[in-house]
């Protein structure tokens, strides 16, 4: 599968290409990353064939979306998808530290969350301005979930559902500002309850079914398969601990993570196939998934992604996961798809 090859949302008519840019490296998670340096990563997906594009306001503060906005503005709107989310205001302070959350140079704006109608509609207009586009094609809710609030959770839950902001991503939808809405989350649990409370497009699920962790398959991934709701994965280097780095979750990877990794990864040095290729192919042979989402902290990071993501791999390589309790037995691999 190339990165370019395209998959459609079964309930918009969306058509994602299965590779996309994910934008957090273009706000600078972990290590900074001038204007120029995102530019050309945006550059080398388009020459890659990728033509979606996820972001956030988070994401620097701001800044990953104005950077999108500019890599992208010379080119024909038709031709690409950008997603977006909304869950937080993003509220000028100049107090903003670099290294905040991750964020090595962030703007000075600081995160609010706000899941009420107001607060979704707001964040859509601010995004538009930030992206400098006329429309936004996929507008996930970021970060919902209990793992995320805590004991805050139902309250956050309560302004999505009361508070009206489920009503306000249908009505953009409705109205035709965005094309299709959904979540953005590293919890596959949220998802399944969205799926009951609002009637959402897709999902974008980060993390949480890759080539290290399987969870979300049964009851999420495949529900989502029987009631057409799609699936986009995030993260499908688990924040880089599939990737070369000790990062997991977005935190130091703890050992028995780091011992679980290894072990796949010995496994795939034994048919030659870097670890990479692996993890950013498995995710595509499940039915509900369209699109997998990664990001690069260069252009030449993207260009070694879009080449793993194309290189073909032995059937064999999968069996021997599956025999050595290295992947669930029942998760549809490349091979059977």
């Amino acid at each position: 599968m190339l990165a370019g090859d395209s998959r459609t949302l079964q309930r918009s008519g969306i058509a994602l290409t299965a590779m996309g840019l994910g934008c957090a490296q273009l706000g600078g998670l972990y290590q900074a990353m001038s204007d120029a340096e995102a530019h050309a990563v945006v550059d080398a997906a388009w020459e890659s064939g990728i033509r979606y594009f996820d972001t956030a306001p988070y994401y620097g503060y701001t800044l990953s979306e104005r950077r999108l906005g500019m890599a992208l503005r010379e080119r024909e709107r038709d031709s690409y998808v950008v997603s977006t989310k909304a869950g937080r205001l993003m509220l000028l302070d100049a107090s903003v530290q670099a290294g905040e959350n991750g964020w090595a140079q962030p703007l000075p704006f600081r995160p609010r969350f706000d899941y009420n109608y107001d607060g979704i509609m707001r964040s859509h207009q601010d995004s538009l301005r930030r992206l400098c586009l006329d429309r936004i094609d996929i507008l996930y809710v970021h970060d919902i979930g209990r793992a995320t609030h805590g004991t805050l959770h139902n309250h956050y839950w309560k302004q999505l559902t009361v508070g009206g902001g489920f009503r306000a991503l249908a009505e953009l939808r409705d109205g035709g500002s965005v094309r299709a809405i959904g979540l953005g989350v590293n919890e596959w649990q949220i998802v399944a309850d969205a799926i009951d409370a609002c009637d959402i497009d897709c999902a974008l699920l980060a993390g949480r079914y890759t080539l290290l962790e399987q969870a979300a398959r049964e009851p999420l991934l495949d529900l989502c398969a029987r009631r057409g709701v799609d699936i986009v994965i995030g993260g499908p280097f688990n924040s880089g601990i599939l990737a070369g780095s000790r990062k997991f979750n977005y935190a130091d990877a703890p050992r028995t993570i780091i011992k679980r990794v290894e072990a796949i990864e010995a496994v795939c040095r034994g048919y030659q196939v870097p670890i990479q290729a692996a993890a950013l192919q498995f995710p595509m042979a499940h039915p509900a998934v369209v699109s997998c989402v990664a990001g690069a902290h260069s252009a030449q990071q993207l260009r070694e992604n879009a080449a793993w993501f194309a290189q073909p791999l032995p059937g064999e390589l999968w069996q021997e996961l599956v025999r050595r309790g290295l992947l669930d037995c029942r998760a549809p691999t490349p091979q059977a798809a």
